[in-house]
């Protein structure tokens, strides 16, 4: 899943954990239709670990934590339950461990949806996913939204109290009779939108409706025109330029595919014109990046990808091993096949000194539609074979 995205869920019993390469603490809050707790006994954590129709399990460290959510169970008045994580070394951030959320039939065992938020840094909690209804229906959401101020951020924003440690101070004031302190549950954060966003530089998806997209890095765009999903014939263009007074560059563009678990199906590159049938076809390589207009050319028929195909990611390796700061431009580029229309663009900004880069991915919404994001990830791999692990951890 990408921020944002959905599925509706296909078991009344599911669960929700959430790992990472350190400990982290898994909690779960029951929000009301005003984004709220109806009181502290709708946080589920360690210590409060059960609630109606939700569940807390520790891993004990040698598993994740989990949140286990039996829809039939939660009462009508709630409408969500967010599912959050922090690391359980006080003050660690979220930089350079990367969570995955798995939800799973509570009942089967088997996996529905898997999560990575990307691009996290100072944050010290996330809103990993949510489980909502719709009318008769439940869904999960990817969320990935990150606070720098702890659990105790999430918790307030969502109505719980939180008592605030004393402070040292100068000789103390004859005691009182007053109640805790309280941190006020009034916003930062209003009630939850529909959808709400990842805090990702350039984040944010658009679609189509208004003509031809330019992303930024880490945005979204939902291949979607006049309210129905784009499932024809596209192009993906990519194109470099040398660098001032640099020799030619030999780059290879290419494209994996990987199914639901992140699994690579096969990538289509100058050594492999053509896979998945024909729905995915390589133009052939471009030995210098001379020449004006696309160096080289990808074809990908939406209507005709299988359905064990959820993503695609589009990569660039220079084989000969020449590094990205010796390109001038590189961008990537997608076009509506049977007009020659330029949909999307995407031009990457800064280079560094490596020998690949993944440049989009394409990742199928379970409503059928695909969303294309901006990545201009760096990494160090000269064929598309070493691209391929990098890749799947980018969905």
């Amino acid at each position: 899943m990408t921020p944002g995205s959905n599925i509706p869920l296909s078991a009344a019993r599911v669960t929700v954990d959430v790992s990472a390469p350190v400990r982290l603490d898994v909690s779960g809050l029951l929000l009301t239709a005003d984004g709220k707790v109806r009181s502290d006994d709708d946080f589920i954590f360690y210590n409060q670990p059960t609630g109606p129709g939700v569940a807390h399990a520790s891993g004990g460290g040698a598993a994740p934590d989990a949140i286990t959510v039996d829809t039939a169970a939660v009462p009508p008045a709630i409408e969500k339950i967010v599912v959050t994580a922090s690391p359980d070394a006080a003050g660690q951030t979220f930089q350079g461990i990367e969570p995955t959320a798995t939800i799973r039939d509570a009942v089967a065992g088997t996996v529905l949806a898997t999560f990575t938020p990307p691009q996290l840094g100072a944050e010290t909690a996330l809103v990993v996913v949510e489980i909502y209804r719709r009318g008769d229906t439940w869904k999960a959401r990817a969320v990935g939204q990150g606070y720098a101020d702890g659990l105790a951020g999430i918790a307030t924003d969502f109505g719980v109290t939180v008592e605030e440690p004393a402070a040292a101070q100068a000789p103390a004031a004859p005691p009182v009779s007053a109640p805790p302190v309280s941190v006020p549950s009034a916003p930062p954060m209003p009630s939850a939108p529909p959808a709400p966003p990842a805090p990702v530089p350039g984040a944010g998806k658009v679609n189509l409706d208004k003509g031809r997209v330019s992303l930024q890095k880490n945005q979204t765009v939902s291949l979607v025109k006049g309210g129905r999903p784009l499932l024809s014939r596209v192009q993906m263009g990519l194109g470099w330029e040398p660098a001032f007074r640099a020799k030619d560059i030999d780059l290879d563009a290419s494209v994996i595919a990987y199914g639901p678990q992140r699994n690579a199906v096969d990538s289509c590159y100058f050594g492999k014109l053509s896979i998945l049938n024909g729905a995915i076809k390589h133009s052939g390589d471009n030995l210098t990046g001379e020449g004006g207009g696309d160096d080289e050319v990808i074809t990908v028929d939406l209507g005709r990808i299988p359905p064990e195909v959820t993503g695609l990611v589009f990569t660039v390796n220079s084989f000969s091993g020449q590094k990205f700061t010796e390109v001038a431009k590189a961008y990537c580029r997608l076009i509506d096949a049977a007009t020659g229309e330029e949909l999307v663009r995407f031009d990457l900004t800064n280079a560094e000194a490596q020998t690949g880069v993944m440049m989009a991915k394409l990742i199928r919404q379970f409503s059928g539609e695909w969303d294309m994001t901006a990545m201009g990830e760096f990494v160090k791999a000269r064929t598309v074979r070493n691209m391929v692990e990098p890749g799947a951890k980018a969905l």
